[in-house]
C-alpha cells in the first residue's frame, strides 16, 4: 500500500510538473504573439489597442489587461480568468457596465491580478471551440478602411489570391456595427455559429464593422499568420478598388485551392 502511495504520489508530481511547463509555454507564445501583433510598423494595434489571449487548460485562459499595449506587454499584463465565470454573462440579455466590471474582476483566478481586457468575455468564447488555443484582436489599418467602408461585406466573403485562402481560410465571418463588449460577444457567438452551420467549417478570421479583426487558432503561429495576412488582402483589396476591381476568385475556384493537398502541407508547414 505504502508503495502504491508512493507511485501515485510520483506521478501526480510529474503531471503537476508537465501542466506547468504547458501554461509556461503558452504564456511565452501569448507574449511573442502580443508584442508581434503589436509592432507599430505593422498598423495593426497602437498604444492600447487590441488583444489577445491564450487557453490554459479546460478551466482558465490568458487575457490581455484592460489599458496594456501589445508591443510591450509583459507577464504580469496577463491577466488568468476563469471560463466559468465569463461564458454564463453571454445568457444575459442586458447588463450594466458597473455589472461587467464587476464580472470582469470577479472572473480573475488570482484577485491581486490586473482587470482583464473589456473583450474577455468574447475572447473566452472563442476559445472554447475545438481546437482553438489562441486568439488575437486587433485594429489593423488597411482592414478597418474597409470595415468602415460600404463594401466591408464583400471583404468578407470573396477571396483573390491563394495564400489569402491559406491563411484566413475560404470565407470570414461578418459581425455588423455592435457596441463593445458583452453585446459584442453575444454578436460574435451569434455571427460564428452561423458561420460555422454555413461553411461546416470553424472561421480563422472575424471582420467586425467599425472596428476591427479578430483571427483564431490552434497556435499563435497560425492567429499571427492569419493577422498579416488579412492585412495583406485589405491593401490588395483597397489598391484593386482604385482601379475598378477588385476581381474575386469564383466559389468553385476558391474551394478547389482551399482543398488541394499542397496547401495543405504548407498550412502544416507554416503552423496554421
Amino acid at each position: 500500500i505504502l508503495l502504491h502511495h508512493r507511485h501515485r504520489l510520483e506521478r501526480d508530481r510529474r503531471a503537476g510538473n508537465e501542466l506547468t511547463h504547458m501554461q509556461n509555454t503558452i504564456r511565452q507564445e501569448l507574449l511573442a504573439l502580443s508584442h508581434d501583433l503589436g509592432r507599430e510598423d505593422r498598423g495593426l494595434a497602437i498604444l492600447g489597442e487590441g488583444n489577445t489571449s491564450g487557453r490554459l487548460g479546460d478551466k482558465s485562459f490568458l487575457v490581455k489587461a484592460s489599458g496594456t499595449c501589445l508591443g510591450t506587454l509583459k507577464e504580469d499584463d496577463l491577466v488568468e480568468c476563469r471560463f466559468s465565470a465569463l461564458l454564463p454573462m453571454l445568457e444575459q440579455e442586458s447588463l450594466a457596465d458597473q455589472q461587467v466590471d464587476d464580472a470582469l474582476f470577479a472572473a480573475r483566478v488570482d484577485t491581486k491580478a490586473k482587470k482583464p481586457s473589456v473583450e474577455a468575455v468574447f475572447h473566452a468564447w472563442l476559445l472554447s471551440l475545438p481546437g482553438v488555443k489562441f486568439v488575437g484582436h486587433a485594429h489593423a489599418t488597411a482592414v478597418n478602411q474597409i470595415l468602415c467602408s460600404p463594401r466591408a461585406k464583400d471583404f468578407s466573403q470573396h477571396r483573390m489570391f491563394p495564400d489569402e485562402i491559406v491563411c484566413c481560410g475560404s470565407a470570414s465571418v461578418f459581425v455588423p456595427l455592435t457596441d463593445p463588449g458583452l453585446k459584442l460577444a453575444q454578436a460574435i457567438r451569434r455571427e460564428t455559429e452561423a458561420f460555422i452551420q454555413k461553411e461546416q467549417s470553424q472561421p480563422r478570421v472575424i471582420l467586425m464593422q467599425n472596428h476591427g479583426l479578430i483571427t483564431l487558432g490552434g497556435t499563435w503561429q497560425s492567429v499571427l499568420s492569419a493577422m498579416l495576412m488579412a492585412e495583406k488582402a485589405a491593401k490588395i483589396f483597397v489598391g484593386a478598388a482604385a482601379l475598378g476591381g477588385p476581381v474575386f476568385f469564383s466559389g468553385e475556384n476558391t474551394a478547389r485551392i482551399a482543398g488541394r493537398p499542397d496547401e495543405a502541407y504548407r498550412q502544416r508547414a507554416l503552423k496554421i
